[in-house]
């Protein structure tokens, strides 16, 4: 049995833009052929829109097919892949620790960081839901058997409010969550994240940590340091570490970075 990480563009939205790319220029063909519902204003302006809806919906839909194929596991550049083993690499999980991967969607980050430190526990969190409805706890198990990875469970939760009491991990990661949520202030959640990481813990918290999404994360670092974090980086992702700089611009992910440190 092979582990299906699925894909973090969901196949069922590049399926509706196509779908709304096709009936858009076949409506526009049907009203210049026909000339329903009349010739004139009325016909000029009905074929404008459906044409300009089916070139926007027929570029949403190259560019979807390019990110989805991007992020294949079993494509030939399997970015997520990369991404995930990156993020995993700044992790440290000591012997008898225990770690927490916030959002862990189908559960990657989570075995993987399981497998680089076997003699330590991984708990994968993520709420799930209708927009990522191919993730779920079932699939996030299926994966880890299928890694032979046994020091994983996985949970439901929220990242907003976490259902841990403060400095319960040695280690917390996370992987393109915190963006995806609708806050005014998303440095909350990482504060949030941090108050479960126990004294001397490691964090690995990768995301699109931009000024528009976030505002100045060199002056969180700054602040996480002022509270007695031994030590806080901002890591860029975005220029060749986990992806190259034309990758960034093309997929969205302009301002990836990794927030690592030690608590």
């Amino acid at each position: 049995m092979k582990p299906d990480y699925k894909n973090w563009v969901p196949r069922g939205m590049l399926m509706s833009f196509l779908w709304i790319a096709i009936i858009c220029f076949v409506l526009f063909a049907v009203f210049i052929i026909t000339g329903f519902p009349r010739a004139g204003a009325a016909n000029t302006a009905l074929w404008i829109i459906f044409l300009a809806l089916g070139v926007v919906f027929a570029v949403l839909t190259i560019w979807f097919f390019i990110m989805y194929r991007k992020f294949s596991y079993n494509g030939k550049r399997k970015l997520s892949k990369q991404i995930i083993e990156g993020t995993a690499s700044y992790a440290y999980l000591p012997d008898g620790g225990k770690g927490l991967d916030v959002g862990c969607g189908s559960g990657a980050l989570a075995i993987a960081c399981a497998k680089r430190f076997p003699k330590g526990e991984m708990i994968g969190m993520d709420k799930w839901g209708k927009k990522y409805k191919s993730f779920s706890k079932e699939v996030c198990e299926k994966n880890a058997e299928a890694e032979g990875v046994k020091n994983t469970s996985f949970m439901q939760g929220d990242a907003v409010k976490l259902d841990f009491p403060d400095e319960s991990f040695d280690l917390v990661v996370s992987n393109y969550v915190y963006h995806n949520i609708p806050v005014s202030d998303r440095k909350e959640l990482l504060l949030e994240t941090l108050r479960v990481l126990k004294k001397g813990g490691t964090f690995a918290i990768h995301d699109i940590m931009s000024n528009q999404k976030y505002g100045d994360m060199n002056a969180f670092v700054q602040k996480l340091k002022s509270m007695g974090y031994e030590h806080a980086e901002l890591i860029d992702t975005a220029h060749g570490l986990f992806m190259t700089e034309k990758e960034a611009k093309l997929l969205g992910l302009t301002g990836s970075a990794v927030l690592y440190g030690k608590k």
